[in-house]
């Protein structure tokens, strides 16, 4: 038998996700609240041999990450991609493509807010034998000066006048029940409808389905969510040198990015398909980004223009569009994004762990929210307790410690350093020159210290 949720769901899904993208509160400008490869043109910063206009080509932080945004919404565009209904054990973190409509009243009958007795007239009252407990058939109706007891949730008895909570009331000798304070008509009753009526818009299109929602949902009656369908992504690791186990030896060091961008990713919205090991091979690369039917594809290192850098040749075989070939940031100047077709696209992140996070943050997440139909964070700032160098033309991101109404710089922000990020709360976005002490700064939150949906990786 089809559930009253799945009904309402069924009815919905001729909505489309770019209807969905259409109805979220977009808010302009930056929008978020937050060792693998050192030593290797295209996995950090820019080797000697990167091109010497690369920093000409370069777009800017704020720029980057609106065109991540704009790549986005053309995407939802071309690939009108239809809501799914979800069962709301898998809804966390789903943004809904269909308004939720009450189903029934809620309550959807009149029921006891406390434990107690249910009063009918004056009193004093006699108790019946019997108690009304939750979830049991409909009591019979009480006369005038009988009480019975009562526990919460239950339903109330008709010609209920009131419910006496049990600390109010006492028993006399001949079981009489008297009340300690004053007894007010309908008092601890939850009325019928008292949260809302049937068909009243209880969430609007574009709602993150956060833990709460999906609490509203099962006490409306509903067994599934109509949202917008999770962009779906792979990763393709690549290096020669990355071990997945043990200890780095000769020459070899451990994956960082691997273990780190998939549960990162799912934070974001994403839906991780596969996570695949490459290695430094032109012609296998080139074989996963053509066989891939994802909405995003991510690769890490690469990026640059070394021997072993392969991403910017695959991208000019198979005519990709670049879009962001380098961004005048520190870490991660030489992450790309790039248009493989209408509605699928590539994030190049460079291959030192800290660049690759900022790229992350830079484009795959505003394009990932974009896809996923999420509302953009409010921006947010916070002073810097220390001067923060910058660097002449590039905006910076630095790992702080919120303490005490401000931002705390932490040390280990090298490009291909993870101490700094794994003990932050946040980045702060330090534009071209640095910043002072005092000095008010952007924080883009990270999704295990944003609180609230973003501490969801599963």
């Amino acid at each position: 038998m089809t559930s009253p949720g799945t009904r309402a769901d069924a009815e919905a899904e001729d909505l489309d996700v770019e209807e969905a993208l259409a109805l979220v509160k977009e808010n302009p400008g930056p929008a978020h609240r937050g060792p693998a490869h050192p030593g290797r043109g295209g996995h950090g910063e820019p080797a000697p041999h990167h091109p010497a206009d690369s920093h000409h080509r370069a777009t800017p932080w704020p720029e980057a990450r609106t065109t991540a945004e704009r790549a986005a919404r053309a995407a939802a565009r071309a690939a009108r991609r239809t809501p799914v209904a979800v069962p709301l054990d898998a809804a966390l973190g789903r943004t809904l493509a269909a308004p939720l409509a009450a189903l029934t009243d809620l309550p959807s009958f009149d029921t006891s807010a406390m434990d107690g007795w249910a009063l009918a007239g004056p009193g004093p009252w006699e108790v019946r034998d019997e108690g009304v407990l939750a979830g049991h058939a409909e009591p019979a109706p009480l006369t005038d000066g009988e009480a019975v007891r009562i526990a919460t949730g239950a339903r109330i008895p008709a010609d209920t006048t009131a419910v006496l909570r049990t600390e109010h009331g006492r028993t006399d000798e001949r079981g009489r029940l008297h009340p300690t304070r004053e007894v007010v008509h309908g008092q601890d009753i939850r009325p019928r409808g008292q949260e809302c009526r049937g068909g009243d818009q209880l969430l609007p299109v574009g709602t993150l389905a956060t833990p709460a929602v999906l609490g509203l949902a099962a006490a409306a009656g509903y067994d599934t969510l109509t949202a917008v369908p999770r962009p779906r992504v792979d990763v393709l690791v690549l290096g020669d040198e990355l071990l997945t186990e043990g200890l780095p030896h000769d020459g070899l060091i451990r994956d960082a990015l691997g273990p780190m961008l998939p549960p990162w990713l799912r934070a974001l919205g994403a839906e991780v398909r596969a996570v695949r090991r490459i290695g430094d091979d032109a012609k296998a690369l080139h074989r996963a980004v053509t066989a891939s039917d994802a909405d995003l594809i991510v690769t890490t290192g690469g990026t640059a223009a070394g021997p072993v850098d392969h991403v910017h040749p695959t991208l000019r075989r198979i005519g990709a569009e670049l879009l962001v070939d380098g961004v005048k940031a520190r870490p991660g100047h030489p992450m790309l994004l790039a248009r493989l077709k209408d509605d699928q696209h590539l994030v190049g992140l460079p291959g030192n762990p800290l660049a690759a996070v900022s790229g992350l943050l830079t484009l795959a997440e505003p394009l990932l929210r974009t896809l996923a139909a999420r509302p953009a964070p409010e921006p947010y700032t916070l002073p810097l307790r220390d001067a923060v160098h910058g660097h002449p033309y590039d905006t910076r991101l630095v790992p702080v410690v919120l303490r005490d109404e401000g931002a705390v710089p932490l040390h280990y922000n090298g490009p291909a350093m993870l101490r700094g990020i794994a003990a932050a709360d946040a980045l702060a976005v330090v534009p071209p020159g640095g910043a002072r002490p005092g000095q008010e700064a952007e924080l883009l939150e990270l999704p295990w210290a944003a609180g609230g949906i973003g501490v969801c990786f599963t």
